[in-house]
């Protein structure tokens, strides 16, 4: 059976639109295909047939010739997705297990990847080699994390889509905090208008919001998470790279956009706003997690993004300028793994899917890591091996659905829910497949579809563990908190679990670690960026 599987797998293959192909060529390919044996090969016989004096024949004949071999492509699809729904149950099973192999990592594979996880963040942090790597550890600027006696009143803003949200937070004695927030809209006139009219707009509902929580005569810090590709050049100064997310205001790429909404603030003059840091998401989520636990020296995102922050020895980040007065030993540094694997350290461990996936994704050949773990792509990897399986014949009795072989109609949040359910049982997956219209489907589909489940999401789970446990060992402090947001991580029934063992294997003997849940990084964690920067102001006593 495992021949016969092998041999259907090469002669049975999906391409990227869910058309069936066999011996590599799609059922449209047919200008190039003929038959012989009963089995759809290449013919050359046709063409060298027809003359240039024969073009009424030659053009009929070629007609003639692809619909047999179309007829001909389909029956042998037909037959092998026959032979294989007529299996058992068990050898159905076996099947799918042999196809999901590769999305299995071995001790060695992960071993291996730890290895170069490190090569690339030393690329990064080096002056040198920093230029053409693709993990890029760019510095934040921030050296120091909460101690808790952070106190005051502080401004966030958050802005990374279509709306932004401005919160109040009053941090107070025992780790306690009061929170209020507000979200804005931006019209999609600003969102593609000027920059002037996107900051003016933030500027007027920064307003707004201090007049209504009675805050408008105060004189307020503020942190600023900009989750947008940017070049940082100290804790509150840095550059647009690029516009994503469908924004593209003019005149802000290569701007200074700290400066920009001081602008924008000042034009106003009715409200007093010091703009204390600038920062993403990721430096978000430690920080929220450090006014806490103060042993957290790690960020970590996995969700629609994947992204991970950490302390590094001033030593060790070369680009780094710091000033010779400036005796603090650690720097966070925002390593933007996401795009490890883009020049092919990831290839080793890469599958078909992985590169259907990349292949139609809006950035071909970039953020190679994060394709294989967050939240935008793990659905599509499930729905992948999927189609392969059905059209294969071994899912669903080869019945699929139009839902089924649309792409990104299989959301990442099915994963979590066909896993949800208890052993032996498959209501959420029923339901998952009712919505997929897939009404035919057996308790061995159900067990087959939820184990492709848990291969795709251990395989994301495992590869976190890699990056974690690499910076884990990399810091080599005797305990080490890692703060984690992200839906993926905070909606998926087994990731915790799937990380704390893979780290605990990987690390090294004698250091011990714990993995946090963030609360609002991108939010509470400006306001203690902002908190930090600014912290002997706030131990001063105030009236």
């Amino acid at each position: 059976m495992d021949r016969e599987l092998n041999g259907a797998m090469r002669s049975v293959s999906i391409n990227s639109n869910g058309t069936a192909q066999l011996n590599g060529h799609s059922r449209d390919e047919t200008d190039r295909v003929g038959v012989s044996g009963g089995v759809a090969t290449a013919t050359a016989t046709s063409a060298a047939a027809a003359t240039a004096s024969q073009t009424t024949t030659k053009c009929s004949s070629t007609a003639a010739v692809n619909a047999n071999a179309t007829a001909a492509t389909n029956a042998a699809i037909a037959l092998e997705a026959n032979r294989f729904a007529a299996a058992s149950a068990s050898e159905k099973k076996k099947m799918v297990h042999e196809l999901c192999q590769q999305l299995l990592l071995t001790d060695e594979q992960v071993q291996e990847l730890c290895y170069r996880i490190l090569h690339e963040l030393r690329r990064g942090l080096a002056k040198d080699t920093h230029p053409k790597a693709n993990v890029k550890c760019f510095v934040t600027y921030v050296q120091d994390l909460p101690n808790g006696n952070e106190r005051g009143k502080f401004l966030a803003l958050d802005l990374g889509g279509t709306n932004f949200r401005v919160l109040l937070i009053h941090l107070q004695e025992n780790n306690d905090f009061q929170m209020e927030s507000r979200i804005y809209a931006i019209p999609q006139h600003i969102m593609i208008g000027s920059g002037t009219q996107l900051f003016d707009h933030i500027a007027e509902c920064l307003s707004n919001f201090m007049a209504e929580h009675n805050v408008y005569q105060e004189r307020l810090p503020l942190g600023f998470t900009f989750s947008f590709p940017l070049r940082q050049l100290g804790l509150t100064k840095g550059l647009l790279e690029t516009w994503t997310k469908g924004f593209n205001c003019a005149g802000v790429v290569n701007e200074d956009v700290v400066q920009l909404l001081k602008d924008a603030i000042a034009r106003r003059g009715d409200v007093q706003i010091d703009v204390c840091a600038i920062l993403n998401d990721t430096t978000g989520t430690l920080m929220s997690c450090a006014w806490k636990n103060h042993n957290c020296k790690i960020g970590l995102i996995v969700g629609t993004g994947a992204n991970a922050c950490y302390m590094e020895r001033v030593e060790e980040a070369e680009l780094f300028d710091v000033e010779a007065d400036n005796k603090k030993p650690h720097v966070l540094i925002n390593t933007e793994w996401g795009a490890f694997g883009d020049n092919g350290a990831l290839d080793f461990v890469r599958t078909e899917f992985d590169r259907d996936i990349d292949v139609h994704s809006i950035n071909p050949g970039k953020q190679t890591f994060e394709k294989m773990i967050s939240g935008m792509y793990m659905g599509e990897l499930v729905r992948l091996v999927l189609v392969k399986m059905t059209h294969a014949g071994i899912l669903f009795n080869g019945q699929d659905s139009e839902v089924l072989n649309t792409r990104g109609l299989f959301f990442t949040k099915y994963v979590s829910e066909i896993e949800a359910d208890e052993p032996g049982t498959f209501t959420n997956c029923r339901l998952v497949l009712e919505e997929l219209g897939l009404t035919n489907a057996t308790d061995g589909d159900c067990a087959n579809v939820r184990y492709i489940c848990e291969c795709v999401s251990k395989r994301a789970a495992h590869l976190v563990s890699a990056g974690i446990a690499t910076l884990i060992n990399k810091m080599d402090e005797p305990h080490v908190t890692v703060g984690v947001d992200g839906s993926v991580y905070r909606f998926h029934p087994k990731f915790h679990n799937l990380m704390v063992e893979k780290i605990s294997k990987l690390i090294k003997p004698g250091i011990t670690f714990d993995l946090m849940l963030s609360e609002d990084g991108s939010g509470r964690g400006a306001a203690l960026v902002a908190a930090v920067a600014c912290r002997e102001d706030m131990l001063s006593p105030k009236k």
